[in-house]
């Protein structure tokens, strides 16, 4: 017996069939065998009744799993890895990106990243228990001399981006009321806070950001991609891991002490480490490279002078 809810809430509709009716229903198309295998751990599928710009992408998002059926235990981290392409589709307002492709993107928050009749697969519960597992075993961990972050998860090694790092040096910042140490600290903790639209302000000065010069001098609106707050030895730095709008000082210590990424990546750090994720700030000189040579790096904050 086929059984088909329809609920119309927050501009989706929720239908839920048998996962067998659902394999031929839920709008992808069945061509290829990447997309019969995920097809066959899907519960139901959710056809999106209106367009979502970034600016109301999470609101929409909370609505959607406040409103599931509770026994699926849902969350927005469980339904963008059962449907990698809305990750793609954030990844995609990375304003870089769009200059690539010739596209100037001043507003990313109006950018429309779920349209109107998408469909959004809901996993079954094997599915789901299976994301679960491997979000908790994520570990987050940047070498702070090597400029680099990794996605680690059971094991395997999902992302290495490029990052800035905080500066060798000291300075008053007014959000402190007193003389900081820059430097990104070193130790282990994990994701405490997230900032999902972060208010951004210039930390010397304490005046809001509402506006980014971007690399090539043009001028855009601040975009909206989460912050993400670690705990370092028990003590909260204010070293947050977020965006930068100028992926020129990537590869470079020029930061107040925050790990900063470019766009994309952050959209691909965001989702693969909730609240509760373990994160490694480390400093280690040697290491291997990519082309496994043993190097040595550049001793950025004079630890072994």
């Amino acid at each position: 017996m086929r059984i088909i809810l329809f609920l119309l809430i927050a501009g989706v509709i929720f239908r839920c069939r048998d996962v067998r009716t659902v394999k031929t229903e839920i709008g992808v198309a069945p061509d290829t065998t990447i997309a019969k295998a995920k097809l066959s751990h899907v519960l139901c599928y959710l056809k999106v009744g209106r367009e979502v710009s970034i600016k109301d992408y999470f609101t929409f998002m909370d609505s959607l799993v406040a409103r599931a059926d509770t026994s699926l235990h849902l969350n927005e981290y469980i339904l963008m890895h059962a449907n990698p392409w809305i990750l793609d589709s954030l990844k995609a307002s990375d304003y870089y990106v769009l200059k690539a492709k010739g596209f100037f993107l001043y507003n990313q928050p109006k950018r429309i990243v779920l349209h109107k009749d998408d469909s959004i697969a809901i996993p079954d519960s094997l599915n789901t228990s299976n994301i679960k597992q491997k979000l908790t075993s994520t570990i987050l961990d940047v070498n702070i001399p090597e400029f680099k972050l990794r996605i680690i998860q059971n094991g395997d090694t999902l992302l290495i981006c490029p990052v800035r790092v905080g500066r060798n040096t000291e300075e008053y910042l007014a959000v402190a009321k007193h003389i900081v140490n820059l430097r990104t600290p070193v130790g282990k903790g994990e994701i405490v806070r997230i900032a999902k639209i972060p208010y951004m302000m210039n930390p010397t000065t304490g005046r809001k950001y509402d506006s980014t010069c971007r690399d090539d001098g043009r001028y855009t609106k601040m975009p909206v991609i989460p912050w993400l707050e670690p705990s370092i030895n028990g003590i909260l730095y204010g070293a947050m891991i977020h965006p930068t709008t100028n992926p020129e000082t990537l590869g470079r210590a020029f930061s107040h002490g925050c790990v900063g990424t470019n766009e994309a990546d952050a959209w691909t750090i965001y989702y693969n480490a909730p609240i509760g994720t373990t994160v490694i700030f480390r400093y280690d000189l040697s290491i291997v490279n990519d082309n496994g040579d043993s190097v040595r790096l550049k001793d950025i904050y004079h630890r072994y002078h």
